[in-house]
């Protein structure tokens, strides 16, 4: 997703030029190699590699590199990716989240520490800043694939949390508990959803003046670029002409 999240949460994914898609598809791999080998290789049998084919089918990666990914993991010469969160403050004491999956944390630790301290604000333990941010699942899907009403409907019935409905599609919120068995109720009436998966949604949002809005912009997509940082999060509320500029 780009820019603004329905939380105005910043989960940042690049634009569609090449470079930068195969960057992406290399991400979705990593996922999937990690997901398929915590579990069993079958997505049916395993929610968080379904969930991360999901996200790769909605990026059109190609079906070859998600079954190649899939069967490196069961070969003995697959990487072991290791999750690691990493938690810091941007400038105007905006709180950041990082999700990483990487092969050498001693390589992952110093790059993302030195992104912070580039931008003018400082990693901190883990802990220091997710209490501000509620760990949620979200399901999403286009909106061509039923009205407003008919989503609400549906969702509350299979005990969702709450939903969300815009001109990018229908956005699902429930809890990390009964995530999957909204998901699975959800897609028997509508069909595949386009994502699945767990984000943390920041509980209140700091607004930030343009000044400090464009240095915490350029500190989460030089986080979002690095190859070992899957996810990013903050409380940053940018203006909308800030976004209008950057964007154009």
């Amino acid at each position: 997703m780009a820019g603004h999240s329905k939380f105005k949460n910043i989960m940042h994914r690049k634009g569609k030029q090449d470079a930068v898609r195969s960057k992406m598809f290399a991400k979705f791999a990593r996922e999937i190699l990690v997901s398929a080998k915590l579990g069993l290789p079958d997505p049916a049998m395993n929610p968080r590699l379904r969930a991360a084919i999901q996200a790769a089918r909605a990026e059109n990666m190609p079906k070859d590199n998600i079954e190649r990914a899939i069967k490196k993991a069961a070969g003995s010469d697959a990487e072991n990716y290791e999750e690691i969160r990493y938690e810091g403050y941007a400038p105007g004491g905006v709180a950041v989240i990082v999700e990483a999956l990487t092969d050498n944390r001693n390589r992952t630790a110093p790059e993302v520490r030195s992104y912070f301290s580039k931008a003018g604000g400082a990693l901190a333990e883990t802990g220091a800043v997710s209490f501000m941010f509620d760990r949620i699942g979200v399901i999403e899907f286009d909106t061509k694939v039923g009205t407003e009403d008919q989503m609400m409907e549906a969702a509350i019935e299979a005990g969702a949390d709450d939903v969300a409905t815009t001109e990018d599609g229908h956005e699902v919120v429930t809890t990390l508990e009964s995530l999957r068995d909204v998901a699975k109720a959800l897609e028997e009436k509508f069909g595949e959803p386009r994502k699945t998966g767990m984000v943390w949604r920041a509980q209140n949002m700091i607004a930030v003046d343009d000044e400090a809005g464009e240095k915490i912009m350029k500190l989460l997509d030089n986080l979002e670029d690095s190859d070992d940082v899957q996810n990013v999060y903050s409380n940053a509320e940018f203006s909308d002409a800030l976004l209008a500029k950057l964007s154009g």
